[in-house]
């Protein structure tokens, strides 16, 4: 197995110490990072991360970063999916982003809470990145338009907002055990998607 300092030594040291970053939220939360620790982790100098991240709001907003990208290419994998109809394609779009927002607690939390963008402390990479990944929400939301399946008299832009904001709301219900009982997860999000979805 490849370790962090031998990653390092081959040039690719912000992978690296991204990859412990996030590995350190999943564990620990978001408490718990700092470059120092980092560095620990990584097995690198505590110098050496600051030549990637100026300081924790940046490595923070990096982490982020690579949270909306990988959710990004889930969305496109999921909605680019032609052998599947459009229905099915969006019930499943509904189910992975609760499902990932439930399997990834930490790094959901990070993508969307305060701690980055109520204290404005977002990086211009973090938002080159998390815009395009709603903006394709909007996108989503038009072609099911087309299709028939959600509501073509409402603005794209408000539709795909009003149903983001639902399965955002479903999952911080869970994340947050004010509603704990994981087992019906795939039942809300089908009930989600059904009361979307214009019936034929």
């Amino acid at each position: 197995m490849t370790s962090v300092a031998q990653t390092y030594h081959h040039g690719d040291l912000r992978t690296a110490l991204l990859h412990a970053a996030a590995k350190r939220l999943a564990e620990h939360g978001v408490d718990s990072l700092s470059l120092r620790k980092l560095a620990e982790d990584a097995g690198v100098s505590r110098t050496a991360p600051y030549h990637h991240f100026k300081d924790k709001s940046a490595l923070l907003s990096a982490i982020a970063a690579k949270g909306f990208s990988d959710w990004h290419s889930a969305a496109k994998r999921i909605f680019e999916q032609d052998e599947k109809s459009p229905k099915e394609r969006f019930r499943e779009f509904v189910r992975e982003y609760v499902g990932y927002a439930v399997d990834n607690p930490e790094m959901y939390e990070l993508m969307f809470g305060r701690t980055i963008w109520q204290n404005n402390a977002a990086t211009s990479d973090l938002k080159d990145v998390a815009f395009p990944c709603f903006q394709f929400q909007v996108t989503m939301t038009k072609f099911w338009q087309e299709k028939g399946l959600l509501p073509n008299n409402q603005d794209a832009l408000r539709l795909a907002q009003v149903t983001w904001g639902t399965l955002h709301g479903i999952a911080r219900l869970l994340i947050d055990g004010i509603y704990a009982d994981s087992s019906h997860i795939q039942e809300m999000c089908d009930c989600a998607a059904d009361l979307f979805m214009q019936q034929k």
